[in-house]
């Protein structure tokens, strides 16, 4: 069966979702890869490019023997607005990410917001823009670096 491709809106979402699932396999390479065309910004300056962004998830969080940093991001509340005709798209949405370890009970650790900008190209729709604020910060002490 041949795979269609998903409407704007639907490639947009999944997008979203797989940036979670990178973050929560530790595959910091395939994060870079998916936001190589895209500026990210959270807490620190804003970085751009597929190394550069790499670089600053491998320097930021916390990695265990699994080879993943132990959490499970929850994406909600999205919101997408597509503009088919230009090739552009925002989404907007909450985040919440939990961790557990052997020492530390299953917990919230933080909760935010991504502001998110997508453009199409080539027909593939591909982040141009992430931007991320913590709006509720728990104990991150094993989760990021110092």
């Amino acid at each position: 069966m041949k795979e269609l491709p998903a409407p704007g809106g639907q490639a947009i979402e999944n997008l979203i979702a797989r940036y979670a699932e990178l973050v929560d396999d530790g595959d910091f390479a395939g994060l870079g890869a998916l936001l190589a065309d895209a500026t990210f910004t959270g807490s620190g300056e804003p970085v751009r490019g597929r190394e550069a962004i790499e670089r600053m998830f491998r320097d930021t969080l916390i990695v265990y023997a699994d080879g993943t940093p132990r959490t499970q991001h929850m994406t909600t509340n999205v919101a997408v607005e597509v503009d088919e005709e230009a090739g552009t798209a925002s989404a907007r949405s909450y985040v919440t990410v939990f961790q557990s370890l052997p020492e530390l009970p299953l917990q919230p650790v933080v909760c935010g917001r991504y502001q998110d900008r997508f453009e199409r190209r080539d027909g593939q729709w591909r982040f141009t823009e992430r931007r991320f604020r913590a709006t509720l910060v728990g104990d991150v002490s094993r989760h990021l670096r110092a």
